[in-house]
């Protein structure tokens, strides 16, 4: 955003923390459908992106007082969304179904794709098939273009503790597809 945005989104926290709740669905209509869109990218579900946007403004609602520097609304909340994204993931992971669903959707379009889309289909499958923290850097990193520095603010961690995810989530990447080439 613009630092001009930034400046709005500080002006409406502040008004929020004062207790002024009107300024919430000022604050909701510039920000609700961001979080949607950035739940969605990394859950791949409309439905379930929908609630967790919904779940991340319960919290900060519940949390906008504790929010010290309004200024970094904007990664202090998208850091919410990403925590209740990766927490659906991680239940979606447990569930069996989710990979027999997958596994039969593979089989059934694998005869329909060309050479690349192959390839692009083992390539979204060795990704998901990340560990959860180095999906969620991948999604950041390469779908949403975040910088290293973004994402560490996003998902509060450190800028060595970013590049070391995203390194050895993409040497995990070019073995499985190293891999996968030696079996064709």
């Amino acid at each position: 955003m613009r630092k001009e945005d930034n400046t709005i989104d500080e002006y409406l926290v502040i008004r929020l923390q004062s207790g002024d709740k009107d300024t919430l669905s000022i604050l909701v209509k510039r920000w609700h459908e961001l979080f949607c869109n950035k739940a969605y990218y990394l859950v791949k579900d409309k439905e379930a992106a929908k609630d967790i946007a919904q779940e991340s403004w319960s919290v900060i609602l519940k949390k906008i007082n504790h929010l010290k520097d309004p200024k970094h609304f904007e990664f202090w909340a998208y850091r919410i969304v990403v925590n209740k994204a990766t927490d659906w993931l991680r239940q979606k992971a447990k569930s069996r179904k989710y990979n027999i669903e997958y596994k039969k959707e593979v089989r059934a379009y694998d005869s329909e794709y060309s050479e690349n889309e192959d390839l692009k289909q083992a390539l979204l499958k060795a990704i998901k098939e990340l560990p959860i923290n180095q999906l969620i850097i991948i999604k950041l990193f390469y779908v949403e273009e975040y910088s290293l520095k973004e994402i560490s603010d996003v998902l509060n961690i450190s800028i060595g503790t970013v590049k070391s995810r995203l390194f050895h989530a993409r040497e995990k990447l070019k073995k499985t597809l190293k891999h996968r080439n030696h079996e064709n």
